[in-house]
Parts: structure tokens; C-alpha cells; sequence
């Protein structure tokens, strides 16, 4: 199989993260599956494009929003497979094998969610993560995505949005999000800042009010005030 994936990262001030984002990404470029790398900034002001550059990234840049951030990646991409990862999640060994497996077998897919920490309460949140996605079919962005350039444009990509463009894009795919065998490690830092419960019911409250027709730039207000 040729070079077929674009891995599609978007960037704020992430140059403590993303050396090991893109570390692991190596794996993939020995395996020959990743055709590009591109790093969709949304005006970093610190190491963040230095780092990209050195990594030999298409890099876009444009205005802060991850679902704006994500799509002007992926306009950019080349690849027939996009993948799509934060820039503090960091992919597994053996990743490369499980990408190009279901490439073979078709259809979009996420990663189950592990978290860079011990503990109780990392484990609660990622095994809720991970049963809301199996369940509802509902992963998050930090689980990474998995989606072919024709299922990607069929679902009419991501929504330029403040808030929710990964659930979003999620409800677009219509149940049809496979899981994939391994877990992805995405960093606490947030979680361990704001108190592991109240992040959790803070994310669960933003959810259940964008399903009820929030508006998402209100949601994302309403988000950075209580903080």
C-alpha cells in the first residue's frame, strides 16, 4: 500500500506537547502510510511552528478555532485517509498496523482514550469516554480520527464552530465510527488543573445544553467565564 494518510494536527502554543505527538508518528513514516504531516496553527506565539518546520509539516495557519483549524487542514490534505490528532495525544505502539487494517477494511474509526496519569479518576473518565463512544457513538477529538477523504466530504468535513466540532462531526458519520484496537494516551494536565469531577460534569453539561440547540459560540463563552 502506498503513502495514503494525512495525519492533520491542529496548534496553540503546543511546543511542551507536541514532541511527543509527533514522535510517535514515526512509526507510521516507517511503515510508509503517512504520505503528509500538517499543522493547522491558529497563531502560536511560542516554539510551536519552529517545531513543525524542523518536522518538514505543511503548515496552515489562520485563526484560532479547532473546528476552523481542522478543516483548513484537511482542505489542504493530499491523502485518500486523513487522520486527525491533538496535538497532546499520542498515539500507540503498534498504531501504524491498526490504521492501515482498517484502511483495508474501510469506513471511519477513533482510538479508546487513556490518559498520561494514575489513578482512580483518570480510569473512571477515560472508561466513560470510551462507553460513550461505543455506546452512542460519540468519541471526542483527543481520541483521534480515522476517515477516508470521500467519507470526510460526504459528511461535509468539520464545522468551522467554537465548541463541539468533534461531536459534531461525530453525529454527521451517523453511527458508523468503528473503535479501534488501542488506546491513545492524552495529557490530565487539564483534567488534574480543574478537578478530575468537575471537568467531567462541566463537559457533560456543555454536551447535554449543545444537544439541546446551544449555540456553540455561547457554550464556548459561557466555558472560558467559568474557568
Amino acid at each position: 500500500m502506498r503513502a495514503v494518510l494525512s495525519v492533520v494536527i491542529p496548534t496553540l502554543n503546543a511546543d511542551a506537547a507536541l514532541p511527543a505527538c509527533l514522535a510517535a508518528l514515526i512509526e507510521g513514516l516507517e511503515a510508509g502510510l503517512i504520505r503528509e504531516l500538517i499543522i493547522s496553527d491558529g497563531g502560536s506565539g511560542d516554539g510551536t511552528l519552529r517545531m513543525a518546520d524542523e518536522a518538514g509539516a505543511v503548515i496552515v495557519q489562520g485563526a484560532p478555532s479547532r473546528g476552523g483549524q481542522l478543516r483548513r487542514g484537511a482542505h489542504v490534505a493530499s491523502g485518500e485517509w486523513l487522520l486527525f490528532l491533538h496535538a497532546d495525544t499520542v498515539l500507540p505502539v503498534g498504531w501504524a498496523g491498526a490504521v492501515r487494517d482498517q484502511i483495508v477494511r474501510g469506513g471511519p474509526a477513533y482510538f479508546r482514550l487513556g490518559f498520561d496519569a494514575t489513578g482512580l479518576m483518570p480510569m473512571l473518565v477515560a472508561g466513560w469516554a470510551n462507553l460513550r463512544s461505543r455506546l452512542f457513538g460519540l468519541p471526542y477529538g483527543d481520541q483521534g480520527l480515522l476517515i477516508s477523504r470521500a467519507d470526510y466530504d460526504a459528511a461535509g468535513g468539520y464545522r468551522d464552530i467554537a465548541l463541539m466540532e468533534d461531536v459534531a462531526m461525530a453525529r454527521a458519520l451517523k453511527g458508523r465510527l468503528a473503535a479501534l484496537p488501542l488506546r491513545v494516551c492524552t495529557s490530565a494536565a487539564r483534567y488534574q488543573a480543574d478537578g478530575w469531577f468537575l471537568r467531567g460534569m462541566r463537559n457533560l453539561a456543555l454536551l447535554a445544553r449543545y444537544f439541546a440547540g446551544g449555540d456553540p459560540a455561547r457554550l464556548a463563552a459561557r466555558y472560558r467565564a467559568s474557568k
